[in-house]
């Protein structure tokens, strides 16, 4: 192919792992924004997601939009009930104490994480996808499914300002972000709050696993190099903005697939690695985050 075929594929790539990133990255942001607890575990959720859309599309069998579908809703609440529990044996008897939580999610990385290796196994396991329709573009074909997964992701994120900024579970939300002793103090109830948004957080990412699983197959160990882009895409947008962490996905997603293509993997996580260390030594609270006082 030439250049105009190769950009337009790489474009389109970046574009997915843009979706899913931002998915991914907005559930991690909504839980510091919020709580001020850094889930270095949120990968694993994602991984849970995964796994579990894989048993049970395997459980259900037949038709594979049906299986698929199914995950896409059981998935994510099971993972949002274990987040939940997490939340509530672990983060609250630390009283969400920033260094003892980061400690606190390491460990929980580590136990889902050998939960899954004996219950799951070692192997990637493929997830039949919904459909398998082609679109016909200028130069080739590209997959339907992965077309969808754009606009399911962008569906998701503008549900998620929509529920932010216009409903009254987002105004709760927000006040405990600006000031959860003030909001307790008007009947707030703060705690609820942090497990409601822990486990939105957490079921954010299995969603984001689930639609992404037909294309990479589930796997024990898949949920570090998310995890690792999403603090990429929060530090950059910064902590706590829904813009920011779209623009941020999008920005490091396109980059990634079009670098990739034409130059080489490994250049495009040095550019990112880069650009991160330059957000973060002229603009420490990221592209569109507010500075704190």
């Amino acid at each position: 192919m030439a250049f105009g075929p190769h950009l337009l594929l790489a474009t389109l790539e970046g574009l997915v792992t843009s979706a899913v990133l931002a998915l991914m990255a907005l559930g991690l942001s909504l839980v510091f924004g919020v709580m001020r607890v850094v889930n270095v575990a949120h990968g694993e959720f994602f991984m849970l997601g995964a796994v579990l859309a894989w048993a049970v599309t395997a459980t259900l069998g037949g038709n594979p939009a049906i299986g698929f579908l199914a995950a896409l809703v059981i998935s994510p609440l099971i993972v949002g009930a274990v987040a939940l529990l997490a939340e509530q044996l672990v983060l609250k008897r630390l009283n969400y104490n920033p260094e003892a939580t980061i400690v606190a999610t390491i460990g929980l990385l580590y136990i889902i994480q050998q939960l899954a290796l004996t219950f799951y196994g070692p192997d990637a396991r493929p997830v039949a996808a919904p459909f398998n329709y082609r679109i016909s573009l200028p130069w080739f074909g590209y997959s339907g499914y992965k077309l969808s997964i754009i606009g399911a992701s962008a569906i998701l994120l503008i549900a998620t300002w929509f529920v932010l900024t216009r409903t009254r579970i987002g105004l709760v939300m927000r006040a405990t972000q600006y000031d959860s002793e003030t909001a307790q103090a008007f009947g707030i109830p703060v705690e609820r709050v942090y497990a409601g948004v822990f486990a939105l957080g957490a079921m954010l990412a299995a969603v984001a696993a689930v639609l992404i699983v037909p294309i990479s197959q589930a796997h024990y160990l898949m949920g570090l190099d998310p995890l690792l882009l999403s603090f990429i895409v929060v530090i950059i947008g910064g902590l706590g903005s829904l813009r920011g962490t779209v623009v941020a996905a999008l920005l490091i997603g396109v980059s990634d697939g079009v670098i990739s293509v034409f130059f080489s993997p490994t250049l495009a996580k040095i550019i990112a690695t880069l650009v991160v260390a330059m957000v973060l030594v002229f603009r420490p609270q990221g592209l569109f985050g507010t500075a704190r006082r």
